[in-house]
């Protein structure tokens, strides 16, 4: 067998060798922040002065609801306190013209004992239950 022959190691270099400085560039300084701009001095608002309400005229005219209305045809009332009114509506079809007539069934509260048949008149108001937005607000034609 051939003896091996033993290599010198070469030897280690030190670490600074191998990097080069001229990589390591200077940062750029932070900008300096803007300087505020200085407001201008406010003057105080004088206090309100509400004007005495003359007597027998409203101080306001009543607003007007937001609340949407419909009126329809009032088709069950097997409930108790509550109808079903049906509202139709005339839309022209989006792409061929056409009149067509949509339909919605709206549960709302009755306080004032439609029949089946009556024209009413409902309005939107608050959730009463789990399916009624609605309440007959008026009762626009009896049924004979």
């Amino acid at each position: 067998m051939a003896e091996k022959e033993a290599k010198p190691k070469a030897a280690a270099k030190p670490k600074s060798e191998g990097r080069s400085t001229t990589k390591t560039a200077a940062k750029p300084a932070a900008k300096a922040p803007a300087p505020k701009p200085v407001k201008a001095e406010v003057k105080p608002k004088a206090p309100r002065v509400r004007k005495p309400k003359a007597e027998g005229v409203p101080a306001e005219p009543p607003r007007s609801s937001s609340r949407k209305v419909r009126s329809g045809l009032v088709v069950s009332n097997k409930m108790e306190k509550t109808v079903v009114v049906l509202i139709q509506r005339r839309t022209q079809h989006p792409i061929y013209g056409k009149v067509v007539i949509r339909s919605n069934k709206f549960k709302a509260h009755d306080e004032k004992g439609c029949d089946i048949g009556d024209l009413v008149e409902i309005m939107e108001t608050r959730p009463i239950s789990k399916d009624k937005r609605w309440r007959v607000t008026q009762i626009l034609e009896k049924v004979k």
